[in-house]
């Protein structure tokens, strides 16, 4: 029997993890208790010393201490606040105003409001319901196609995984040891593409199947201007000035911002993007400041609507990550100015209120909660499976794959979207990252990259039957039973589950296609990131010899003060015999052949 075990002990715990799992028990005891049992197993059968652990207390304070965790409550709390503060009410109204005109406009508003809310809240349940509570009956009301309609709704919401500033992307660099920095300045790219690829879906649909996607009617459009116009002109000239602005600022970022931060080296193309953005941003609040307060009547109804209610979110967005990518504020410190830039929002529209904070402070406190009591749980289970050499075993079951890297990355992403059906993006983090992340690192792949893969992969788990988290939350506010509009009062069908779940399909395919985009390119993530300082030969030889006429000055007698005698070290204690002359010029030397 105790030989059974040691050979086992592995492959056992995994069947113990999954035996407490289906029980029901939660994920985070789950790994405690699994971690724990089969730690006191080892240590009766002989295969683990006595102290195992003797060291779990201070990992347990070290996870509480991670100041990169902190980051998750401050992006929760100021996604919160402008999501309870209805700033998704307010963008989803003017944004379906600006496209609303054209068919499928409510489409591409949705799409664009959900990448703006992943992009302040992080939270995927915020974005779906407040979107499937405000957009579901427009888009039923001027008849939409009903899979069309809760697809493009429970999709938007999902960005929120994929766009920074993602809890996913906080969690998977804590997890993969990498920056959080660089986790969003990887996942950048891609999060945007991919909603490049849901707007090119809608602007398919509304090309074959026009009658999917209606336009808004006449009576709908609300910032008309007197004289019957829509506004639009207005709108799209404030955009060209704002963007040739934009454009400028890009010419002559480098040459402001590099003395004042005392940076040598070029700035990476998403700093410049963001700042540029940011630089459009304030101009175009400015311009709508100016126009009202002066009463200068140069802005339609339309583009002040647009320019106060999407700009104030858009300048938090581009502050929060520029500041980030700038190298000014850790993630954590952008979390904390971002949570502070809701509440001044927040306030400024006269929506703050003691009993919203309260709710607010209590959802993020139990956030918080939640994520660390998996991460003591997982640390608990690793403790005993590392111990059992289980990344040894998770190796060697990956190293007979064929393809290398490549049939690496399909087991896993494979892996991970089955997984994802079932258990939640956190619990994915947790458990399965750790084991995969030494094996990926020790074949070569870039772990930001790895990173950027599993969160584009793990947003489908949002989409997907049986347990789409994102399904049930449209589930829990779409209508159950016929209802009578209230604007049109016409009887609309309710809806039904089987739409909505039909209605991910298409999206589904849209964000494998992205994963597979990312996994065949990874210049689009890793392109973004600073590169490494490459020391050429002839640099190598300089330093070399440098170093050398340095040692020979040191050496030579006549040089300022006078040489230790032989078998004695500067200070005049005794020279350490049978100890090798350390040779710096040699260590450097390895250090950079290594290094090649």
């Amino acid at each position: 029997m105790v030989e059974f075990l040691t050979a086992n002990f592995v492959p056992l715990m995994f069947g113990g993890l999954l035996v407490f799992l289906l029980s029901g028990f939660p994920v985070a005891f789950a790994l405690s208790a699994t971690g724990l049992f089969f730690g006191f197993i080892g240590m009766e059968i002989g295969l683990f010393p006595s102290n195992l652990f003797q060291a779990l207390p201070l990992r347990v304070f070290g996870i509480m201490q991670n100041d990169t965790l902190l980051a998750i409550p401050f992006f929760t709390l100021m996604g919160i606040i402008l999501e309870r503060s209805r700033m998704a009410e307010d963008l989803l109204a003017t944004v379906a105003q600006v496209f609303g005109p054209v068919r499928g406009g409510l489409a591409v508003a949705v799409i664009l409001v959900g990448a703006l809310l992943a992009a302040t809240t992080g939270v995927v349940a915020a974005a779906v319901i407040s979107m499937g509570l405000i957009s579901l009956p427009i888009m039923l009301r001027y008849g939409y196609n009903r899979t069309i309609a809760t697809g493009t709704i429970t999709a938007s919401g999902t960005l929120a995984q994929a766009i920074p500033p993602s809890l996913v992307l906080i969690v998977l660099a804590d997890q993969l040891g990498r920056s959080v920095g660089d986790m969003y300045s990887g996942g950048l790219l891609p999060g945007l593409m991919l909603v490049g690829l849901y707007l090119l879906f809608i602007a398919g649909v509304a090309i074959v199947k026009p009658a999917w996607v209606p336009a808004l009617p006449a009576e709908a459009r609300v910032y008309n201007e007197p004289n019957g116009s829509s506004g639009h002109r207005s709108l799209l000239v404030l955009l060209l000035i704002c963007a040739a602005a934009g454009y400028a600022w890009s010419q002559v970022h480098q040459s402001i911002i590099n003395p004042m931060i005392g940076r040598e080296m070029d700035a990476p193309g998403d700093e410049i993007v963001i700042m540029s953005l940011t630089v459009a941003s304030f101009l175009a609040l400015a311009l709508a400041i100016v126009n009202s307060l002066f009463k200068l009547g140069l802005l339609s109804r339309l583009a002040g609507q647009v320019t106060f209610v999407l700009i104030p979110p858009l300048v938090l967005i581009f502050l929060v990550l520029g500041t980030i990518f700038l190298g000014i504020a850790t993630p954590t410190e952008g979390g904390a100015m971002g949570a502070l830039g809701a509440l001044i929002m927040a306030g400024s529209r006269k929506r703050l209120s003691w009993p919203l904070l309260t709710q607010a402070l209590e959802n993020t406190t139990k956030l918080a909660i939640f994520v660390l009591f998996i991460l003591i749980g997982s640390t608990a289970f690793s403790f005993t499976f590392n111990a059992a050499d289980g990344h040894f075993w998770v190796e060697h079951l990956f190293a007979k794959l064929p393809g290398g890297q490549m049939g690496f990355l399909i087991v896993v992403n494979i892996l991970v979207f089955i997984l994802g059906m079932f258990i939640d993006f956190f619990e994915i983090a947790f458990i399965v990252i750790p084991l995969l992340a030494p094996v990926a690192e020790k074949m070569g792949i870039d772990l930001i990259w790895f990173g950027i893969i599993i969160a584009m992969n793990l947003q489908t788990s949002f989409l997907t039957p049986p347990f789409g988290f994102a399904l049930f939350y449209l589930r829990s506010v779409a209508a159950r039973n016929d209802y009578t509009d209230h604007v049109t009062k016409q009887r609309i069908p309710a809806v039904t589950t089987a739409q909505i779940y039909k209605g991910s399909i298409a999206f589904i395919i849209l964000q494998l296609i992205m994963v597979a985009v990312v996994v065949l390119n990874p210049g689009l993530v890793t392109g973004s990131l600073e590169k490494a300082t490459v020391v050429d030969d002839a640099s190598v030889t300089d330093m070399l010899n440098n170093m050398q006429d340095l040692q020979q000055e040191e050496a030579d007698p006549s040089a300022e003060g006078a040489a230790a005698p032989e078998g004695e070290s500067q200070d005049g204690m005794p020279a350490p015999e049978n100890e090798e002359e350390a040779d710096p010029a040699k260590a450097l030397e390895e250090a950079v052949k290594k290094a090649e």
